[in-house]
């Protein structure tokens, strides 16, 4: 018998759903509402920025930086999120600069989840959140958010998902090691509750459990809700880890730079990670985002904010897309964050059907057929659950809104088109 090449701990988790889809995209002529990243640019202040720390005079601008993050980028950061979670943040220690969040969460994974922990991870999730606690050798422990109907004549909002606080509170075990948190959530777009927070962070302090809060769309908040961090809540700080992420920060996903903010005796765990495989994140795109920063927090709050524009213009850009799948046929959960929109699209389903033997979830196989022959990309539901509950969920899609006027109104003329064929017009 040969040797097992791989490592266990990789076993399962080899497939990925945006591989697979970003692919099929690519090969065929469709509106790509699928993979979450806008179409249109950086706000002309960060193109600038960058532009200058790259052709400036600072040739240092082009060689490695402290590892741990670019000394101006710490400092801003230290500065602009001390501020909104009542700390004093130290720049060198409270702050690690990271190769996106998602090198953020795999530091944290990597560094303080071990054989045998379990990890809370709340349903519908990021999908690599489970992967990387297998990698890390702990168990994933999920707990679904719950949709009540929506009132009678409205569309459901991401609001009416809920978690059972009975529920939630028997997921935490002496085994359990962390809670994930992800809000405003992807791919739901629920905005927690200042109540909803302070139930999660109660168990947390009952437990003594970490928290791994994923806040990369924090600015990306509708309808005058507000963004709670939990690690500004009572006992919390001392135990969350905060992750944000310049890409939806600044609407530059291809740059990535993200960030983690925390307790020093949590981020020195995540150095040694870091330091082992990554090391150094780009110096330019970190000096660039200083100086972005430092813009943000002199206007904070202002008009002039690009964090105000930013989530004024999603929201107009969420409500067409919102008319556009009703007007179609389709069945919008309205979120009340994020780039994305979860919709169900029951009522097409004649158009494919179904195969009841096929391990492949129906919303995945609709969506390829939806790419072939309608033009149209979203993203299965599916894919951000666990494995027991995926065909609970597969007659829901997801769909960016993060996109140009134009790519809207092409999406929007592919849903009015497949209509008019649907009732015979």
């Amino acid at each position: 018998m040969s040797r097992l090449v791989q490592a266990r701990r990789l076993e399962g988790i080899d497939k990925n759903v945006w591989l697979e889809f970003v692919k099929l995209a690519a090969t065929y002529p469709a509106v790509n509402l699928g993979q979450g990243f806008p179409d249109f640019p950086p706000p002309d202040f960060v193109k600038e920025a960058f532009m200058k720390a790259v052709g400036g005079g600072n040739i240092m601008l082009h060689q490695y930086t402290r590892a741990f993050g670019h000394p101006a980028l710490v400092t801003i950061l230290a500065r602009f999120f001390g501020k909104l979670l009542g700390q004093e943040l130290d720049p060198l220690t409270n702050v690690l600069v990271t190769v996106g969040a998602y090198e953020a969460l795999f530091c944290c994974f990597q560094a303080l989840v071990d054989e045998g922990d379990e990890v809370i991870i709340i349903e519908p999730f990021f999908d690599c959140y489970e992967p990387m606690v297998k990698m890390a050798g702990g168990t994933s422990v999920f707990v679904q958010l719950r949709p009540k109907a929506a009132e009678t004549g409205k569309l459901m909002s991401s609001g009416d998902w809920q978690l059972d606080p009975a529920e939630l509170a028997s997921r935490f075990t002496e085994r359990t090691k962390a809670i994930v948190l992800n809000s405003p959530n992807n791919p739901l777009g629920k905005v927690f509750t200042r109540e909803e927070m302070e139930l999660i962070a109660d168990l947390c302090v009952k437990h003594d459990v970490l928290c791994f809060s994923d806040e990369v769309y924090e600015w990306l908040v509708y309808d005058g809700k507000e963004h709670i961090r939990i690690a500004s809540l009572p006992g919390m700080w001392d135990r969350t880890i905060t992750i944000g992420s310049a890409g939806k920060t600044f609407s530059t996903t291809g740059w990535k730079v993200g960030w983690t903010l925390g307790p020093d005796r949590l981020l020195k765990h995540l150095r040694t990670v870091h330091q082992n495989s990554v090391y150094h994140c780009p110096t330019a795109a970190q000096e660039a985002l200083a100086q972005a920063f430092q813009r943000e927090f002199d206007s904070y709050g202002k008009p002039d904010s690009y964090f105000v524009q930013l989530s004024h213009e999603l929201q107009q850009k969420r409500d067409w897309l919102v008319r556009s799948l009703v007007a179609g046929g389709m069945k919008p959960i309205v979120p009340e964050g994020t780039y994305f929109l979860m919709a169900d699209f029951s009522e097409f389903k004649s158009e494919v059907p179904d195969v009841p033997d096929s391990d492949e979830p129906y919303d995945s196989r609709f969506i390829k057929w939806m790419i072939i022959n309608k033009g149209l990309v979203a993203i299965p539901v599916s894919a951000f659950y666990s494995t027991p509950h995926k065909k609970n969920f597969d007659h829901l899609i997801r769909f960016c809104f993060a996109k140009e006027e134009a790519t809207l109104k092409a999406a929007e003329d592919i849903l009015q088109q497949w209509s008019l064929e649907k009732t015979g017009q």
